[in-house]
């Protein structure tokens, strides 16, 4: 009879590990700062903005792909945005769309903390004037820094935040110069089997203009595993709270994460 108890206890406590395992690999598919190779395909569709016509709509495809080094302790991140803006012409009531690149950024974090329960990094960004069109980008050089903190001392709740400063210092002498930050705060429910509850969306404080966007956001989210590969699939309705300019008023944030374990 002890025999039988010891084998169910040990049968238990294995899988316990292996659930507890399971959740914090979960958890891990939402670090932006994972030292693994990263692929991510999201999307953020705008169908209404303030003080603008009915029929402007945005939409921006992202492409954002990340590499670690020197064990973790560096990470690199390369966006590349497709956009269209759709602005309707007030004369002739047409919709006028550009589409096409909008401006590259990318950022080098060094991770000051590099632990299983807690990531924070920060370091240097860039945008380049890549755009295809004007209105898809700014036309200038932008520099600054990021700021990047995930928290994940609990299997059931995470917590962080992205937070980055920029301004122009050239490009074309046309366009007006550019001086914004943005803060991104991210939280995360796990309901298990790796259906979680987010929300991850972009504060904007544009301090040329004195305008501002501050949108709350909650969403679903499913993390599947294929072999190795980590699949992080979600999707996000944020609506604006506060702002000033014209902004997004209602917008869809979406997409597909991939995680390359080393």
């Amino acid at each position: 009879m002890k025999k039988i108890i010891l084998f169910v206890g040990a049968i238990l406590a294995v899988g316990l590990l292996h659930a507890q395992d399971k959740a914090a690999s979960d958890a891990q598919a939402n670090n932006p700062l994972a030292n693994s190779i990263a692929l991510n395909f999201q999307n953020n569709y705008v169908p209404k903005l303030t003080n603008a016509p009915y029929e402007a709509y945005l939409n921006t495809t992202w492409i954002r792909y990340a590499q670690p080094f020197v064990k973790g302790k560096l990470l690199l991140r390369v966006s590349v945005p497709f956009s269209t803006v759709a602005v309707p012409n007030v004369a002739t009531g047409i919709v006028n769309t550009e589409n096409g690149l909008g401006d590259m950024n990318a950022f080098l974090s060094y991770n000051f903390v590099s632990k299983p329960t807690a990531t924070m990094g920060v370091g240097p960004m860039v945008t380049a004037p890549t755009a295809a069109e004007n209105l898809l980008g700014s036309g200038k050089w932008q520099g600054g820094v990021a700021f990047v903190a995930f928290i994940a001392k609990s299997p059931v709740f995470q917590f962080g935040g992205l937070a980055t400063w920029q301004a122009s210092f050239a490009g074309d002498k046309n366009r007006p110069s550019t001086n914004f930050a943005a803060i991104q705060p991210f939280y995360f429910w796990q309901l298990g089997k790796g259906t979680y509850l987010r929300g991850a969306p972009t504060w904007v404080f544009n301090f040329k203009d004195d305008s501002y966007s501050i949108p709350l956001g909650l969403g679903i989210g499913q993390v599947l595993k294929m072999e190795k590969t980590v699949f992080n699939l979600f999707v996000e309705p944020q609506y604006t709270m506060l702002h000033k300019g014209t902004q997004p008023q209602f917008q869809v944030f979406m997409g597909i994460n991939l995680q390359f374990p080393n």
